[in-house]
């Protein structure tokens, strides 16, 4: 058994699917079939089920995961206890994002860093924000990004940049055409919305409260738990959705996606840390970067 393959495990128990989990991790998808077989083989276990297309944790996959994840965690631990002493010519600095900062935001930021320190492993996972919250909380992630609120008192916010949300919908569906020109009219329209516990949900349930609508009045069509699923669904005529700028400003750009100037709020990307955990120096020289690169992004939107 290797670390490589309980990273591996992992990946694909948390995400319960080869593919999604062989592209966070860089690999091919052979080779994380090979590396789950090669797990089941050695100690002649199963798992994971196979459920049509999906695959599911067995009951021994189930305990197996919390065990390998105490594998993992503390190893890193103990590479970086021995990394402060030294300088940032090695190390590793593990992250969990939300969909829309890994997807659109944070991934710059990793490579800028990584080409200043090109011995520090980066390790990137993508969830939504309360699974963040619990990676950092559990110490599988030394930081995490999110756009959502957060409710652990272990853990500490710091706004590290700003992002407006757009209400859209596609340029050649009938909500195009509609004269929305007040809140009550949100009503008026089919819904495709990303799933609970996400950052972009919470924010725009939140809006929705402000404005004093009453979200359960909404007629909800799909929820989806990507940018990119709720994105295509709308601009196939599905609905309307509120989600980020930097996800459909493109989109807008050319032509495919119409936007409403009702309900535009801004949110805040938090940098989420654990209160009682010393940072080792290479999470240290992230953040400052990250605190440098991103001051400007904070001062207010004419």
């Amino acid at each position: 058994m290797t670390l490589e393959q309980l990273r591996i495990f992992i990946a694909v128990a948390e995400l319960q699917h080869v593919t999604r989990a062989a592209q966070n991790l860089n690999l091919t998808q052979s080779t994380v079939s090979s590396a789950i077989q090669a797990l089941e083989t050695r100690h002649n276990v199963r798992l994971f089920d196979r459920v049509g297309r999906r695959i599911e944790l067995t009951r021994a996959g189930k305990s197996f995961l919390a065990e390998a994840r105490d594998v993992v965690i503390r190893t890193r631990n103990a590479e970086q206890f021995l990394d402060q002493f030294g300088d940032l010519s090695r190390g590793v600095l593990a992250v969990h994002a939300s969909q829309t900062i890994a997807s659109y935001w944070l991934v710059p930021h990793l490579v800028r860093f990584k080409r200043q320190y090109p011995g520090i492993e980066i390790q990137m996972g993508i969830a939504n924000t309360a699974q963040v919250a619990d990676a950092v909380a559990s110490g599988q992630a030394d930081l995490g990004f999110t756009e959502g609120a957060i409710d652990n008192d272990a853990l500490s916010e710091e706004t590290i940049a700003q992002d407006r949300m757009l209400l859209v919908f596609g340029s050649t569906s009938r909500w195009a055409t509609l004269p929305m020109k007040a809140i009550p009219d949100l009503l008026e329209l089919d819904w495709v919305l990303r799933e609970p516990g996400s950052g972009t949900r919470s924010v725009f349930e939140t809006a929705l409260t402000d404005a004093k609508i009453d979200k359960s009045q909404l007629r909800i069509a799909f929820e989806f738990s990507s940018n990119e699923a709720v994105r295509t669904a709308v601009e196939t005529g599905a609905g309307a959705t509120m989600i980020s700028e930097l996800v459909v400003a493109s989109r807008i750009e050319a032509g495919v996606l119409s936007k409403s100037d009702l309900l535009q709020p801004c949110r805040h990307f938090k940098l989420v840390r654990h209160r009682d955990r010393h940072p080792p120096p290479v999470v240290t020289a992230f953040t400052k970067m990250l605190q440098a690169k991103t001051s400007s992004l904070l001062k207010p939107r004419e």
